[in-house]
């Protein structure tokens, strides 16, 4: 069933401008509770929620425009690019803080990591879609 639904290219470059905006939310939300030294608040953390839901829709995507035989090219970019980005976000999950503050600190940080990164793939992906690359 799955196999029969075609996926447009488009719509990988709609999620993606998507991706960068709630990324870039969730950084400023991140940096700006780890800057005052604010807790991890649930406005926050659900920013910080939506830019990961943000990520796995993105990735599904790309996996199944992959699937079509779409971006061979950018294969390793995509893999590299694309997945490293929910690894950081996963490791905020992984080691645990024992205080509010520092769990802004540690949301900054694999934040920021993984909006570089999508912030990469984006530019990449745009120039092999526009035939810079």
């Amino acid at each position: 069933m799955i196999d029969a639904i075609f996926v447009s290219p488009t719509v990988h470059l709609v999620t993606g401008t998507l991706v960068l905006i709630a990324g870039l939310l969730a950084l400023v939300a991140t940096g700006r509770a780890a800057w005052r030294k604010w807790p991890f608040s649930r406005g926050v953390h659900a920013l910080f929620i939506l830019f990961q839901i943000a990520l796995m829709v993105q990735a599904l995507i790309g996996v199944k425009l992959l699937d079509q035989g779409l971006g061979p090219l950018q294969l390793y970019i995509h893999y590299v690019g694309g997945l490293a980005p929910l690894g950081f976000v996963s490791l905020f999950y992984w080691f645990p803080g024992t205080d509010s503050v520092s769990k802004s600190r540690r949301a900054v940080l694999v934040t920021a990591l993984s909006f570089v990164f999508v912030l990469m793939t984006f530019a990449v992906g745009s120039m092999y879609v526009a035939g810079t690359a």
